[in-house]
């Protein structure tokens, strides 16, 4: 038997809508009752109106106009033989709806096996998280793969994708490595929606983990740059550079999750003991694109430690400071005009380029940094700024201003410790 044989159906389906769409397809009672409940109950001797005059062979069926198409594709499913071709997830997601509603268990099973055996995209996610839930919880096993998982899990997955973005895969694994870092910052990031997955009650745990993950990249970029330190090269060769350059990509995007995580104290102190040997090393590049990229990298990396520090949620005590702004002054300075440099070479210019927002962080953070130093320091530190032809990099005019009023003001305001020495 098939749908639409007029000659061998005895009954008629009318697929109606609101909207007065009205399709009539030839039926076979016996496939109608045989699949579906609804069908089985209107065509029975029980139904009120079944001594009407044709009402047992004309049965209407009602739907909205966006489910017009889902009606029909489960009237033609009841003459197909398995396996069944759905069509997609959304249009599988429509003909379950109907075929709960019209009470026919066997095609909905099939959906349902469908919808759990075939990936989702996005969009698709979103439809069955809307749908899903009004049809009742006997189909809320389909939600599974979407449900949360208990905390050991979390954490384990965690750490191991920690481990295996602070580590030095084989090239052919960088794209991996790269995909496993921006995860890991977009589980951490918190959104309008959603608190942080990770930022739980097993928070200490990760913490551990992530400051052994972090002390372990630490110390072989430590060799790393003592090694060349030792080497006294005037320059470094490509396969160096590709080290330098890997090394800095990861110790930035560790910048970012222990920023998250308010975890930078650790490095921020690495970085402070080691500026000399890593500015030395990063001296040894050259101007061309690429190597100039590398610089900007250790001067973003630098942004975020003097930030940490500019901003009070690292201590650290004079000396230190006043070594962190010595050091890294003058190599920002000297790194700055080459990328200007570079920009007057054309298409290379599109390579090295150094986000405004970090930039302008830097310089707050400098100025901060700058403003906590005796005033003597203070003082030698902006007289070489005043000095240097590259005046703007970084520009320190809040400095200056800051010191010219208080050294204008400094002897009336601190009077009254005259006072109190002379008693």
């Amino acid at each position: 038997m098939k749908i639409g044989d007029r000659s061998t159906s005895d009954v008629v389906v009318r697929v109606r809508t609101h909207e007065g769409r009205d399709s009539w397809f030839y039926c076979h009672s016996q496939i109608l009752i045989e699949n579906c409940k609804y069908f089985a109950e209107r065509l029975s001797d029980d139904w009120p109106t079944c001594q009407i005059l044709d009402s047992r062979y004309c049965v209407e069926v009602y739907c909205e106009e966006s489910d017009f198409n889902s009606h029909v594709a489960v009237l033609r499913l009841f003459y197909v033989s398995e396996p069944y071709t759905w069509h997609g997830v959304r249009n599988t997601l429509g003909i379950l709806q109907v075929v709960v509603h019209l009470g026919c268990p066997k095609l909905a099973r099939d959906c349902v096996g469908y919808l759990e055996s075939v990936p989702w995209e996005e969009g698709e996610e979103e439809e069955i998280l809307k749908t899903i839930p009004h049809l009742g919880p006997h189909y809320e096993h389909v939600l599974d793969r979407l449900r949360p998982v208990n905390s050991k899990a979390v954490i384990q997955i965690f750490v191991l994708a920690f481990r295996f973005a602070t580590s030095s895969p084989p090239p052919l694994m960088r794209e991996m490595k790269c995909s496993a870092q921006d995860q890991l910052e977009y589980m951490l990031t918190e959104d309008d929606e959603d608190d942080s997955l990770f930022l739980t009650s097993d928070a200490d745990i990760i913490k551990f983990e992530v400051k052994n993950c972090v002390k372990n990249l630490l110390t072989k970029f430590d060799n790393f740059v003592k090694s060349l330190v030792t080497k006294s090269a005037t320059v470094l060769d490509e396969n160096t550079k590709t080290d330098l350059r890997n090394f800095l990509f990861d110790i930035l995007w560790t910048c970012q999750i222990l920023s998250k995580m308010e975890m930078m104290r650790d490095l921020v102190h690495y970085w402070v003991n080691a500026s000399s040997s890593i500015s030395t090393v990063a001296d040894q590049l050259s101007t061309d694109c690429d190597d100039v990229e590398t610089r900007l990298k250790v001067v973003e990396i630098t942004s975020k430690v003097l930030e940490a520090i500019g901003f009070g949620n690292v201590v650290l005590p004079t000396a230190k400071r006043l070594n962190l702004v010595n050091t890294w002054l003058p190599f920002v300075r000297r790194t700055m005009p080459m990328l200007e440099q570079v920009d007057t070479e054309g298409d290379d210019a599109k390579k090295a380029n150094l986000d405004s927002d970090i930039w302008q962080g830097l310089e707050s953070a400098l100025v901060s940094i700058v403003l906590t130093l005796p005033s003597d320091h203070q003082a030698e530190i902006l007289a070489e700024w005043l000095r240097s032809k590259h005046v703007r990099y970084p520009d320190l005019t809040e400095a200056f201003e800051v010191w010219c009023y208080r050294s204008k003001v400094a002897k009336r305001r601190l009077a009254f410790l005259e006072g109190m020495n002379s008693d």
